[in-house]
């Protein structure tokens, strides 16, 4: 496991995209097999993210160990894609980009952050659900279910 210590968190720039589109179809791999396809954030255009959204990785001197995309949206912070590398996962930097996501939407004035994943990644719902995320809806698509997950970042507050 890696200290937390040197683990630093800085938003994405644009030299960044080759090394975010590596870790991410190495983090996605695996699921290939399962679905029988590329999940999507493998063939996402990451500078383009960078350049659109909100980009942020966890870096250890140059070397990317994950990486949250995200999208500001009206009423919500989507995350786009989350991914830890192959050899990081189990470490918590997953959910340590969750709670990223919800201060960033905190920080923006948005109390709900959203997520989607395939149905068939039991692991990443349970992580999610760890994490508060509750399923909001389920949608079927061509080549499968996609599941809505959803945090509303005021629930348990007292009024």
């Amino acid at each position: 496991m890696i200290p937390a210590c040197d683990i630093v968190l800085r938003r994405a720039q644009a030299d960044d995209a080759a090394a975010i589109g590596q870790l991410t179809r190495a983090a996605y791999a695996p699921w290939a097999a399962l679905i029988g396809r590329e999940p999507l954030p493998m063939g996402f255009d990451h500078g383009a993210m960078i350049r659109d959204h909100l980009v942020d990785g966890l870096w250890r001197g140059d070397a990317l160990l994950a990486v949250i995309e995200m999208i500001v949206r009206e009423s919500d912070l989507l995350i786009e894609n989350i991914a830890v590398a192959p050899t990081e996962q189990g470490a918590g930097l997953g959910g340590r980009l969750l709670g990223h996501a919800e201060t960033t939407a905190r920080s923006l004035g948005r109390h709900v952050v959203r997520l989607y994943t395939n149905s068939l990644f039991a692991s990443n719902i349970a992580l999610y659900r760890r994490h508060g995320y509750h399923t909001d809806r389920e949608e079927i698509v061509a080549n499968g279910i996609v599941v809505h997950m959803m945090r509303n970042l005021d629930e348990g507050r007292s009024p």
